[in-house]
């Protein structure tokens, strides 16, 4: 069965996603053609990128990172909550993408935003991310707006519109994992990385 991550990006104090990542979470247990699990940055609670060799070259240091590593290698997709701070992502968020580089390849994501304008700016900036480090990402995104999808704009109501929209988005984000798992299977076979120019 395939595995998929919902991983929420941001970590502050009294954070938004929270909820909605709950909400992403028990929704997407109702179904039965993934694994789902919920991944929280907060817990996982990486330090500013602090390896010394790019991550390209597979060659970490830290166990942190080494953990980091082997959980995510161990996904074939993700659904990334992201708030948009200044029209762009969590800087926790991108400082756990950074921190990795071949073992988000050959895999699909799936966007649930949230903010004053939906979200939309910050999932511009993360599927430029993404192609970057190859991940496939989906048509699909749910948008959630401050001032209608939360009570007072901190708590999240889960209005039952959003429901279609989002298992559209997981239906997208299954469909492109499991047509890319051949080149993840490749990839395990051959051990190797593929060749990159990165600044030091």
């Amino acid at each position: 069965m395939l595995k998929i991550a919902i991983i929420l990006g941001s970590t502050r104090p009294g954070r938004n996603g929270e909820a909605v990542a709950h909400w992403v979470h028990a929704q997407a247990r109702k179904r039965r053609d993934a694994q789902y699990d919920l991944v929280d940055l907060k817990d996982v609670n990486l330090p500013l990128l602090d390896e010394p060799v790019p991550p390209a070259f597979h060659k970490y240091s830290k166990p942190h990172t080494q953990q980091w590593s082997a959980r995510i290698a161990g996904y074939d997709g993700f659904v990334f909550v992201t708030a948009e701070y200044n029209h762009g992502i969590p800087a926790a968020l991108k400082n756990a993408i950074d921190f990795l580089f071949d073992e988000w390849h050959h895999k699909a994501a799936g966007f649930v935003s949230y903010g004053s304008a939906g979200g939309v700016r910050a999932v511009e900036h993360l599927r430029g991310v993404m192609g970057e480090i190859m991940v496939a990402d989906v048509r699909q995104q749910v948008q959630l707006l401050l001032d209608t999808d939360f009570e007072d704009y901190t708590r999240f109501k889960a209005d039952p519109k959003h429901e279609k929209p989002l298992s559209i988005l997981f239906d997208q984000v299954v469909l492109w994992a499991g047509a890319l798992k051949p080149l993840r299977q490749q990839k395990d076979k051959r051990g190797a990385k593929v060749p990159v120019e990165e600044e030091a």
